[in-house]
């Protein structure tokens, strides 16, 4: 170890910035910052991440889920249905 060090040049605050995101402070309650802990836990992950993919999904979740019905798709549907008949 050296005697001194020379952190002139040091930064404070996050080592490697994160693009695409944004550093807030939010006000949860206790009960929820819990279950997420413990939920992020059992899943191996960070329970900041667990909370930010629960309010993307939730926020962004049924755009990503469905996909646009094709031609092809509606002809397929149509006919099993109308088989039977």
């Amino acid at each position: 170890m050296r005697d001194e060090y020379d952190f002139s040049k040091g930064k404070r605050g996050a080592v490697i910035a994160s693009p695409g995101k944004t550093r807030i402070t939010i006000m949860l309650d206790d009960e929820v910052i819990e279950a997420f802990r413990a939920r992020a836990e059992s899943a191996g992950s960070g329970y900041q991440t667990l909370i930010n993919s629960v309010l993307r999904e939730s926020v962004f979740g049924a755009k990503d889920k469905q996909k646009p019905i094709t031609v092809a798709t509606l002809r397929r549907v149509l006919r099993e249905e109308l088989h039977p008949a």
